[in-house]
């Protein structure tokens, strides 16, 4: 279980960035057109939206770095399938709307970024504190598969 402050602040803004910036009302209809499966979706969305149950009892870290490796198969999908067509794909608003949504628009590729950049902040800070807990063991990470090129997919392709 890992209950380190430093992960639990970045978890959190993670999360909050990802619901403010990347799947706000306005870009969400346009990243529902990637090609992710439904237990990507639903790891990405425990790694975004449901902190409140791991605040207190802490979270695991082969769990974590599955929703890590998530995170990252969506960032390189949206950067490679979204972030060129997403004017199209967001639908016009009118009135203030339009121009929340055009801000929406004009900063996902840069929000993205953002949010790519956190969880990769995340994940080299995972692989510290597995590798310090290991002690003469193969750290966790090593491992789980779905890790491996997450670095490629986070830092760009």
């Amino acid at each position: 279980m890992i209950n380190d402050a430093h992960v639990i602040r970045l978890v959190d803004r993670i999360g909050e960035h990802y619901r403010k910036n990347i799947s706000n009302r306005f870009v969400r209809p346009a990243l529902l057109t990637l090609a992710l499966e439904k237990q990507t979706w639903d790891l990405i969305e425990a790694f975004t939206e449901k902190l409140d149950q791991y605040r207190y009892q802490g979270f695991h870290i082969d769990e974590l770095y599955r929703q890590i490796a998530s995170a990252a198969r969506f960032v390189s999908l949206a950067r490679r399938d979204l972030v060129p067509t997403i004017r199209s794909r967001v639908p016009d608003a009118t009135g203030s709307d339009k121009v929340f949504r055009d801000m929406a628009v004009s900063n996902f590729g840069s929000n993205l970024q953002v949010f790519a950049d956190l969880v990769n902040e995340l994940y080299l800070s995972l692989i510290e504190l597995d590798k310090a807990s290991a002690k003469g063991r193969r750290p966790i990470y090593m491992s789980i598969p779905e890790l491996s090129g997450i670095d490629s997919k986070l830092i760009g392709n």
